[in-house]
């Protein structure tokens, strides 16, 4: 099979052998593979992949056909088409991956859209619902709310009764995202907004004063990006004083039961929006598996609405 590859730093595509799965694996033909931040870091040797993944090959969602299966593998049957998360290897013809890490793929979505759906998604459903507990009624804070994890935060905060604002850099993109469900704000300034029930930080440290400053009594900040640099300083006694809550979390090293659970809460509860079109993926640019090198210095180049994906049909 053909794959991305990296090799210090650098960015090929490569000859691998072909993998097979284990039990409980299910082997996918990629048709669409969606580019992540975490691919970024993997690249410059700053996020290796956790034990288990290919530590060359990078990609942490795709989707696909089910070509083959291991013993036990009873959730999909040859040819479904799913889509999924893995610790890497997603940049691939092919990919072998849990069953239980794999979601079946609503009609409603071409490849395209599929391969841009799993990681963004089960991060944004898990850090606000999970990890901070955003309720009906209650006022979010997305930052970076046109990338890939912004846009799926801010409609399914939406789509759950939430008030949600987004910082939004690129001027010309807030139009979009407000139709998404947000109010689009610049980044410049965004700490005289609020008070918020729950700030998600996608962008990183440099926020967290002003964060602070706009969380409401008992607020809940959620960061799960640091793009932007991962150390700021912290005033403990107004953090005190609000009674808040900084917490972080991560998805691609959790174990497998974990992955399962919070993809278990995305079928049940964003899938059915998806299906409804109540939720769309936004796709902002495509590329092929040839032309990676240029898939990547697009995603970093940023000023983007949505997800770039490879396509490896």
């Amino acid at each position: 099979m053909r794959a991305a590859t990296i090799h210090h730093g650098e960015l090929t595509v490569e000859e691998h052998a072909d993998p097979t799965p284990g039990a409980g694996e299910i082997l996918v033909r990629v048709r669409a593979a969606g580019l992540n931040g975490a691919d970024m870091l993997q690249r410059r040797g700053r996020y290796p992949a956790p034990p288990g993944a290919p530590a060359d090959i990078p990609g942490l969602e795709l989707a696909g056909e089910v070509v083959a299966r291991g013993a036990g593998a009873t959730r999909f049957a040859d040819g479904d088409r799913v889509m999924a998360i893995t610790g890497g290897g997603g940049q691939a013809e092919l990919a072998v991956i849990h069953e239980r890490a794999a979601m079946p793929v609503p009609d409603v979505l071409g490849w395209p859209e599929a391969g841009g759906t799993a990681e963004v998604f089960t991060t944004a459903h898990d850090a606000l619902f999970t990890q901070a507990g955003l309720r009906p009624g209650e006022c979010l804070l997305v930052h970076g709310g046109a990338g890939g994890v912004g846009t799926a935060a801010v409609q399914v905060a939406r789509a759950a009764g939430a008030r949600v604002t987004a910082t939004v850099r690129n001027d010309r993109l807030r139009g979009a995202v407000e139709e998404l469900g947000a109010t689009a704000i610049a980044p410049e300034g965004f700490e005289e907004q609020g008070p918020f029930d729950v700030i998600l930080e996608l962008v990183g440290a440099p926020n967290l004063p002003g964060n602070l400053q706009t969380l409401g009594s008992g607020g809940r900040i959620v960061v799960i990006g640091v793009g932007a640099g991962p150390k700021a300083e912290l005033n403990l006694l107004a953090l005190m004083g609000k009674r808040g809550r900084i917490h972080g979390s991560t998805l691609r090293a959790r174990p497998l039961e974990q992955k399962a659970e919070a993809m278990r809460g995305v079928e049940r509860h964003v899938l059915p929006l998806i299906e409804s079109g109540a939720v769309r993926v936004p796709v902002a640019e495509t590329f092929t598996l040839d032309r990676v090198g240029d898939a990547y210095a697009r995603f970093e180049e940023g000023g983007k609405l949505g997800k770039i994906v490879l396509l490896l049909d």
